[in-house]
């Protein structure tokens, strides 16, 4: 399908890097391998859609097996770098505040945000109790959201791991950042690419089927025997339609003769 995935591709991606890039996490993850292939291969091409490379190494998005379906999962960076290839922001950043860190916010007015992590980064900053993401604007101006951990635990509770398995589980931090940058992208001019990300990830989220099998179109044939059988009937079929049609390209209709001895005639 290396065709499929050329068309589907942005620029800065080949088809030959993604494709090595989804046999590493086949490897990774043999599970893959037991989903329907057409709905594996419609995550690859959702994933080339948007631009992100799938796996852990750049944390742009993630593969992950739910029974027979896989789900394209987007991670905190691939929120980021979807954001910055808008063009309209300058810069956008998401952050975790721990239990030993100095923070405040207010809305209102003349809203304010202030985040002093501990002074020694080397020592446990405690456990996560807020998430916020900032956004700064080319046209000028600053959006930023804040996410309590309650916020947070409950959208992992209403997705279909709840924590137990996946990024969530093993990446919670990035997951918690990625949840705050999705509810600030509500709030910022985002592109096409940004808006089929949020939902294909929201989508994720609610255990709803993302529909990847949709994008796969053709025909095929399934061979139950590959060893020497004699031709059914499905064979004898497509046999006449074949010298059907090369009676049509290759006799002349008023005197039945050859008009060539063209490859198709023979």
């Amino acid at each position: 399908f290396k065709d499929q995935i050329v068309a589907a591709l942005p620029k800065h991606l080949t088809a030959d890097r993604m494709s090595r890039i989804v046999m590493t996490e086949v490897r990774k993850t043999p599970k893959l391998l037991q989903c329907d292939p057409k709905s594996l291969f419609g995550a690859v091409i959702q994933a080339s859609q948007i631009g992100l490379e799938p796996g852990s190494a750049m944390g742009h998005c993630y593969l992950i097996p739910y029974g027979k379906n896989v789900n394209l999962i987007i991670g905190y960076r691939g929120m980021i770098d979807l954001a910055r290839r808008s063009g309209q922001i300058i810069s956008i950043e998401a952050r975790a505040v721990y239990r030993e860190d100095e923070f405040s916010y207010s809305f209102g007015l003349n809203p304010d945000l202030k985040h002093t992590p501990a002074a020694n980064p080397s020592e446990d900053r405690g456990a996560p109790i807020y998430f916020y993401a900032v956004a700064r604007l080319v046209g000028g101006g600053v959006q930023w959201d804040v996410m309590s951990i309650g916020e947070v635990c409950e959208i992992m509770d209403n997705t279909q791991s709840k924590g137990k398995s996946g990024p969530w589980k093993s990446h919670f931090a990035e997951m918690g950042k990625k949840t705050v940058v999705r509810r600030l992208f509500k709030f910022l001019p985002v592109s096409i690419e940004m808006q089929s990300a949020v939902g294909l990830d929201e989508m994720a989220d609610a255990g709803v089927d993302q529909q990847n099998s949709a994008v796969i179109a053709g025909e095929f044939t399934t061979i139950d025997d590959v060893g020497e059988a004699e031709p059914d009937s499905k064979t004898e079929a497509i046999k006449e339609k074949l010298r059907a049609k090369i009676q049509e390209t290759s006799v002349d209709p008023e005197t039945g003769e050859i008009i060539s001895d063209a490859p198709e005639a023979k």
